[in-house]
């Protein structure tokens, strides 16, 4: 029996902390895809920002359960700061989906540009391998972590080309306006960032493969 095998033989089971980030992954997922009714079903603004709001509010409760329960335990399955972060991590994706849904309907969106449409794509897309990856800590299957790390940064990288791209475009193009710049703008930013933020995610969860692997 291996080391890390006997400490984990030996620690208490404090598996709610692998519950909580297991929701958060989970949520994450609900909210892009909330979000991608804008895109799929052409769903009102206003319905798709109360929908994805409503799914925020749910992962700040998570989050609130995971700090009160960090505050009260001496000892975590793994490192609490590490809990801590991989936590931030999946509610600032969650909080930048909500961010870019609130965005249609303070700016005027009323349906989503290309650019606009590929990223919420790539931003389900992240959730997804994100929700499913997350499972694999409380498995101590690492391999498995370090996969979707590797899966998440290449399409980040493609998210970034679109979203380049796009901005590019957007001040390039001499019939654009400056309020329909910044509009769009606003939206292509929260939406490229809840991408990278997923990336952010996959790196530390590759980090604790490395550490408790």
């Amino acid at each position: 029996m291996s080391f890390q095998s006997i400490v984990r033989f030996l620690m208490p089971n404090e598996g709610r902390f692998y519950d909580y980030l297991e929701q958060q992954g989970q949520l994450a997922l609900e909210g892009a895809r909330a979000l991608a009714r804008f895109a799929v079903e052409k769903a009102p603004p206003e319905t798709v920002r109360d929908s994805v709001q409503e799914v925020e509010h749910r992962g700040d409760a998570v989050v609130h359960e995971m700090e009160e329960a960090l505050a009260r335990t001496f000892v975590t399955p793994i490192d609490r700061e590490d809990l801590k972060k991989l936590s931030d991590e999946l509610d600032d994706v969650l909080d930048l989906t909500n961010g870019a849904a609130r965005v249609c309907v303070l700016m005027g969106i009323e349906q989503p540009t290309q650019p606009m449409l590929d990223l919420i794509n790539q931003l389900v897309e992240c959730t997804q391998v994100l929700a499913a990856a997350v499972p694999h800590l409380r498995k101590h299957e690492y391999q498995e972590l370090v996969t979707a790390s590797r899966t998440l940064r290449k399409i980040e990288k493609e998210s970034d080309r679109i979203y380049r791209d796009a901005v590019r475009q957007l001040f390039h193009d001499p019939a654009i306006d400056a309020k329909t710049l910044l509009r769009e703008k606003e939206m292509l930013d929260d939406l490229e960032t809840a991408i990278d933020r997923c990336e952010h995610a996959g790196e530390t969860m590759a980090h604790l493969a490395i550490k408790h692997g």
